[in-house]
């Protein structure tokens, strides 16, 4: 594991509680992989923060751009980031955002990755027989992803 770099200001930086309940609270972010011809490649994606293992989990087809890059490299980065506010009397918003660098892996058991599945559809809808349904229908075709962090900063920016 190499040597990350922290917020470089000091007072814009996020406890790691803060950045946690981001990672919980908030539907998706964006994971950046290294793609085709060593270009950072940057999709939206939605995730479950596991607060039991810290680990994030994300799903998707078993083809394509990103799951061939991870494949190849398998550290990557993910940035999640909040609705943001606006204080009284100014047009800027505020905006906390979370990243996080780790290393992904695809969860070859089954029967965990439908477990994973269930509770990140969970985390968007509570209809359990929807979830079901879409699992028995879809599930063999579901690619499920652990991203183990190795680091996290998170920092909140006035974009003015």
């Amino acid at each position: 594991m190499g040597e990350f770099r922290e917020v470089a200001r000091k007072k814009q930086a996020l406890t790691k509680e803060e950045c946690i309940r981001i990672l919980t609270e908030e539907p998706r972010g964006v994971l950046s992989v290294l793609g085709d011809d060593d270009y950072p490649y940057g999709m939206p994606i939605d995730h479950w923060y596991n607060e039991e293992d810290g680990i994030i989990y994300f799903h998707t087809g078993k083809k394509g751009h990103r799951t061939d890059a991870i494949l190849k490299h398998d550290k990557v980065s993910y940035c999640v980031y909040d609705q943001g506010f606006r204080r009284e009397g100014e047009w800027a918003l505020n905006i906390k955002s979370v990243i996080v660098f780790g290393r992904i892996s695809i969860i070859e058991d089954h029967e965990k990755a439908i477990e994973i599945t269930r509770k990140l559809s969970l985390k968007y809808i509570d209809d359990e027989a929807y979830i079901d349904e879409e699992i028995r229908r879809s599930g063999a075709n579901v690619l499920v992803l652990a991203m183990t962090p190795e680091h996290m900063t998170g920092k909140i920016v006035n974009e003015s």
